[in-house]
């Protein structure tokens, strides 16, 4: 067997084990896929019509809001989902079971690939079940061709690509599963200071280039422009440039934990 079967083997094998604890153990996901559906329903039923007459000027309905927030809260659930990425890899650090695979015969990358792609389905999983809840309680892209659909998926694939070795080097770096939940706080926080649930252009000043100069709200604005057919500028390559930069800091970040000496 040639070195790139056997890494598809064992990655495939890794792949599988980390869908069965999801599988077996839903809790955590489902409680970290909690947060942006209650966040969807409270923004929309709760402060839809102010925060809608606020951003329109005046006049709006929690309609148009839902529109608005509706990109915003799907980049916002790959965060969510991601911090259980964090737990899952710090617990199999600390528990002894990577020590164990490396006494074994498998391909040694095996098994970050495996939590990686595991992840990624679950998180672009997780954003199907929030967008399917948006759908329902009245969001429409009637103006996004099939083409932008795709294209807003593969944003949200490749972000998540991105979010997700950050997340592994963040659960890598930490003592255990509940500091890794904490360590990884950001990739909720984030969001909450991007344009996810008002223009960047109506805070503060002094608050602006926080919400401007992070991948959150390029991301959302680029999926705004997709979904919605609202101008994207330069939100496209912007989110582009934050995807590789992450996926390559996270990869390295988490490949030279990996090496090192199991704890």
């Amino acid at each position: 067997m040639n070195t790139f079967t056997l890494a598809v083997r064992d990655s495939t094998t890794m792949l599988r084990r980390n869908l069965l604890h999801a599988w077996r153990y839903p809790a955590l996901t489902l409680n970290v896929v909690l947060t942006p559906i209650v966040l969807l329903l409270l923004f929309v039923y709760v402060f839809g019509d102010t925060m809608s007459a606020g951003i329109g000027g005046g006049g709006a309905d929690r309609s148009d809001y839902l529109g608005y927030l509706v990109p915003g809260i799907l980049v916002m659930t790959l965060g969510t989902t991601l911090v259980g990425t964090s737990v899952s890899i710090a617990d199999d650090m600390t528990e002894g079971i990577v020590a164990r695979f490396r006494t074994m015969a498998i391909h040694r990358g095996s098994v970050l690939i495996g939590h990686v792609v595991g992840s990624v389905l679950k998180a672009v999983s997780s954003v199907t079940v929030v967008g399917a809840l948006a759908v329902a309680i009245g969001f429409r892209a009637t103006d996004a061709t099939v083409l932008e659909w795709l294209a807003a998926y593969g944003l949200l694939a490749l972000l998540a690509l991105a979010l997700t070795w950050m997340a592994i080097a963040v659960g890598m770096v930490s003592r255990n599963g509940e500091a890794a939940g904490n360590n990884a706080v950001p990739l909720v926080i984030l969001p909450f200071v991007s344009s996810a649930f008002v223009p960047v252009d109506t805070m503060p000043g002094w608050f602006q280039p926080i919400a401007e100069h992070q991948p959150f709200t390029p991301a959302i604005e680029t999926l705004r422009g997709l979904l919605l057919g609202t101008g994207i500028g330069n939100s496209g390559w912007l989110t582009l440039a934050w995807c590789l930069a992450l996926t390559a800091v996270g990869s390295s970040w988490s490949t030279s934990l990996f090496d090192r000496d199991p704890r």
